[in-house]
């Protein structure tokens, strides 16, 4: 009786984060990060955000498609209303490159900001950030393919590979990295565990929330929840893979 109870406890405590990704005020996925592949599923992310918290999800995964592409936020009003409105702890990204966006994207209601192409392209200043801001307000996105972090809306690859950067941001004091498989993303083809297992082996201490490939609830309740702190759904719920009443059975087992 007691093991069960800790392990419906230990699985509740691991979230499970819907995503709404935004271009063009509409709620919106695609395929491996391509913009040609975009198929809306909702003209108000507001109203899809209400859904996810009547399924008593306590986090929302929210990305400025436009402002990744463009390197500035330009959807902080839809923020502002998804943070007023509704109770959801909200991770905010999408062209967040300098201190003023960052600044915004925090003044807008987001609980933490995601940070991605800035971590790689101007670490110095990434480093000032998590010291004025703290770490408990930034969350960093390693996001990768094939090993290798790619930036800029997922549209350039680096040579970094996926563990040097994971290893520098740790050093740093990052305690929060989504690792987004970018060659899973949309595919619903599963998670690789392997590889964020092997993260948190390295970085016991590291927070890591899996991103990409999720295609049933069945695949978030093979997670081991002492390795993983949150998991990221978004076109396995929009397509109906995830029904809104499994989401809802989740958190009621807590």
């Amino acid at each position: 009786m007691n093991k069960k109870t800790l392990k419906v406890k230990a699985k509740t405590d691991m979230d499970i984060i819907p995503a709404i990704d935004i271009i063009e005020g509409n709620c919106v996925r695609l395929t491996k990060g391509d913009y040609g592949t975009k198929k809306i599923y909702s003209g108000s992310p507001v109203e899809v955000a209400k859904i996810f918290e009547a399924c008593g999800c306590r986090k929302i995964h929210v990305v400025d498609l436009d402002g990744a592409k463009s390197g500035s936020p330009k959807n902080l009003k839809i923020l502002e209303r998804i943070a007023g409105e509704t109770s959801l702890s909200v991770q905010f990204g999408g062209g967040i490159k300098s201190s003023g966006s960052l600044e915004s994207v925090l003044s807008a209601g987001a609980s933490k900001a995601i940070c991605g192409t800035v971590v790689f392209t101007d670490p110095d200043t990434f480093r000032e950030w998590i010291k004025r801001y703290s770490a408990d307000k930034i969350i960093a996105g390693a996001d990768f393919r094939e090993g290798k972090i790619a930036v800029s809306g997922w549209e350039r690859q680096t040579e970094i590979t996926l563990f040097d950067a994971v290893n520098r941001l740790y050093v740093d004091g990052i305690k929060e990295v989504i690792a987004t498989d970018i060659s899973r993303d949309g595919m619903l083809c599963g998670i690789d565990t392997a590889i964020y297992y092997s993260i948190k082996e390295r970085f016991p201490l590291l927070k890591v929330i899996v991103s990409g490939g999720v295609s049933s609830i069945s695949d978030i309740e093979k997670l081991d929840p002492e390795k993983i702190e949150g998991v990221i759904i978004g076109k396995a719920i929009y397509e109906g893979k995830i029904k809104p009443e499994e989401l809802r059975r989740w958190y009621q087992k807590g």
